[in-house]
């Protein structure tokens, strides 16, 4: 079973438009509404390959009921932690000559129900895949990831992280099972700047003993997939018009898993 867990789940409300003037009225031409985090993004493009997964995460208020409400209407499984107070956070997508993001900020997660969402991660059994995604509230510990690694390290449970900065740099000692950095956050983790394919094929060389278990993603227009023993392999992003680039890498993350469960993987080798 796949699980994923969005720390800070969120209504995503797009809306289209030719143009965007900043300090003006601008008016919609098309809007949508959709349950947003990047866990979230990742199972429900998984439902639609067919792929059961489960989200696991805070919901509050009205906007966290409906962003229930939205990924079970799409297909998705969820067992969310119901805060008592607060609302889940909306955040504002606007597609016009370029793409312009205002994030909301979330509801407060209290310790207890933290520890109930760690307990529901302690059931994972053998075999499963856990995908952490995507940043988290302030007011839960940053070292989060670490912990939850360190927590299911040696249970034979698949986990995937897909973050940024110290997120990401503190949990590669415990061997995830695959992470996607692009070519600048992978250079970020080396403190290097990486310029081509090369370059993010080497970067990690010096460091693979302490490297993920499984296959690394740095993610530019050309696609690398780098694997612990070192194979490296490349594939073109297709052509074609950029419609909406939100959730374009939790896509990937999704389809990636998908394939991997499709090859029957050795299911004992996590």
């Amino acid at each position: 079973m796949i699980y994923t867990v969005t720390f800070n789940p969120s209504l995503d409300y797009v809306v289209h438009m030719k143009t965007f003037t900043a300090g003006d009225i601008n008016r919609a031409e098309q809007e949508m509404i959709y349950p947003g985090g990047k866990g979230i993004n990742v199972s429900l493009v998984l439902g639609n390959l067919h792929i059961p997964s489960k989200m696991l995460g805070f919901i509050a208020g009205f906007t966290g009921r409906e962003i229930e409400r939205l990924a079970k209407a799409n297909g998705g499984d969820t067992d969310f932690i119901v805060l008592d107070e607060g609302c889940s956070r909306i955040n504002l997508k606007v597609s016009a000559d370029d793409e312009t993001a205002v994030n909301g900020m979330g509801p407060h997660i209290p310790e207890e129900k933290l520890q109930a969402l760690l307990t529901q991660i302690d059931t994972l059994k053998a075999g499963d895949t856990l995908v952490l995604a995507g940043s988290i509230p302030s007011d839960i510990p940053d070292d989060i990831y670490e912990q939850i690694l360190k927590r299911l390290q040696g249970r034979g449970i698949r986990v995937v992280v897909d973050a940024t900065g110290d997120l990401l740099k503190n949990v590669i000692k415990y061997k995830p099972f695959l992470i996607k950095p692009n070519n600048f956050e992978l250079g970020e983790l080396f403190s290097v700047d990486l310029h081509t394919d090369e370059e993010s094929r080497s970067a990690p060389n010096s460091s693979r003993p302490w490297g993920p278990q499984r296959p690394r993603l740095p993610r530019r227009r050309r696609r690398l997939l780098l694997g612990e023993d070192g194979q490296v392999y490349r594939r073109q992003s297709p052509n074609g018009t950029l419609v909406n680039s939100v959730g374009a890498g939790d896509s990937m993350v999704a389809g990636f898993l998908a394939g991997f469960e499709a090859s029957k993987g050795d299911l004992n080798e996590a």
